[in-house]
C-alpha cells in the first residue's frame, strides 16, 4: 500500500492529482486549509464511481500556520503511523493578476509557498516509510515554477550564493529575510529581485534552492521540483495552455517513477505546448 499526501488538494492541480493517485490505487490524504472546502472536495471524490471511498482521506492543514502543520503531523501519525511514501507540496498562493505585480502580500506568500513546505517536510520526515529495499524510495515533489529560476534573479551576488554547491539552508533563509526587508523598505526593485510576480518568484526560488539542499542532506529521499507551466487554475483566473488534469498526470508520473529511473535534486517543467507530454529535466 502506497500512502501519499497532497497539500491544497481541494481544487486545481491538487484535486486532480488526488483523484489520479486514488484511481491508481494509492491511499491519498487530501489536505485543505478550509474545513468545508476540504469536505466538499472529499465528497465529490467519493461520489466518483471509479474511486474507492477508503482510498481518500481528508485532514485539515494550513501550510502557512506552523501550529496547523504540527497538528497535521500528529493527526497523520495517529491515523497512519510512519507510513508516508509520497509528499506533494502543491498548496500555494499568489495575489498577482496575470499582467500585474504587487508585493503587498509578500510575507503571506513567503509563509505559504516557502516556509510552509519547508516546515511540513521537516515535521513529516520521521513519518516517511523506512525501507532497506532499493525497490521502495520515499519521495517529495514540490510544485514550483520556472519563475523561480536563477536567471530571473537580477542580483548577481545573490545568484552566485544560490549557485554554490555548498549552499546552506541558513543562506536561503537569509535571502528570504533580506527580500522581505527590501519589500518593507520599498527598495526591492533596486536590489535586483525578479520583476514579474516578484514575491511569488522569490518564494519559488527559495523552494527550489531548499529542495536541492534537502536532497543532498537526505540521500534516502527523492526530492524534486515540478513546474506545471501555464495551467488553467484559479491562480491564473482560469487561463492557461492546458488543464489541471494534464498537469496532474505529469506530476503523478514524476511522483511514481520506478526507483531505477527516479532522480533527486532535479527541476522538471512541462513543455510549453500542450500537444506533447514532454518533461524537461535540469539541475
Amino acid at each position: 500500500e502506497t500512502v501519499a499526501v497532497v497539500t491544497g488538494g481541494n481544487k486545481g492541480i491538487g484535486f486532480a492529482l488526488v483523484k489520479q493517485f486514488a484511481e491508481l490505487g494509492l491511499t491519498v490524504v487530501l489536505t485543505a486549509r478550509d474545513y468545508h472546502k476540504g469536505q466538499a472536495a472529499l465528497q465529490a471524490l467519493h461520489q466518483s464511481h471509479a474511486l474507492h471511498a477508503n482510498h481518500i482521506h481528508f485532514l485539515l492543514l494550513d501550510v502557512s500556520d506552523p501550529l496547523s502543520i504540527k497538528h497535521f503531523a500528529s493527526s497523520f501519525q495517529a491515523k497512519f503511523g510512519p507510513t508516508l511514501d509520497i509528499l506533494v507540496n502543491n498548496a500555494g498562493v499568489s495575489f498577482n493578476e496575470l499582467d500585474e505585480n504587487t508585493v503587498e502580500y509578500a510575507k503571506t506568500v513567503m509563509n505559504t509557498n516557502f516556509y510552509g513546505p519547508k516546515l511540513l517536510i521537516q515535521a513529516l520526515l520521521p513519518l516517511f516509510r523506512c525501507s532497506s529495499s532499493s525497490s521502495s524510495i520515499s519521495r517529495v515533489l514540490n510544485i514550483s515554477s520556472r519563475l523561480g529560476s536563477l536567471n530571473k534573479l537580477r542580483n548577481r551576488k545573490m545568484r552566485e550564493v544560490l549557485e554554490r554547491e555548498e549552499l546552506e539552508e541558513e543562506e536561503i533563509e537569509e535571502m528570504v529575510k533580506r527580500f522581505l526587508e527590501d519589500v518593507k523598505n520599498g527598495r526591492w526593485e533596486n536590489e535586483g529581485w525578479p520583476l514579474h510576480w516578484t514575491d511569488y518568484s522569490v518564494s519559488k526560488l527559495a523552494l527550489n534552492a531548499y529542495s536541492r539542499v534537502l536532497a543532498k542532506r537526505q540521500p534516502g529521499l527523492s526530492v524534486n521540483c515540478f513546474c506545471p507551466g501555464f495551467t488553467q487554475t484559479s491562480m491564473t483566473r482560469g487561463k492557461g495552455t492546458h488543464t489541471a488534469d494534464h498537469a496532474a498526470s505529469l506530476a503523478a508520473t514524476l511522483a511514481l517513477l520506478p526507483p531505477c529511473h527516479l532522480p533527486t535534486a532535479k527541476f522538471f517543467l512541462l513543455g510549453k505546448t500542450n500537444t506533447t507530454a514532454s518533461i524537461t529535466s535540469k539541475l
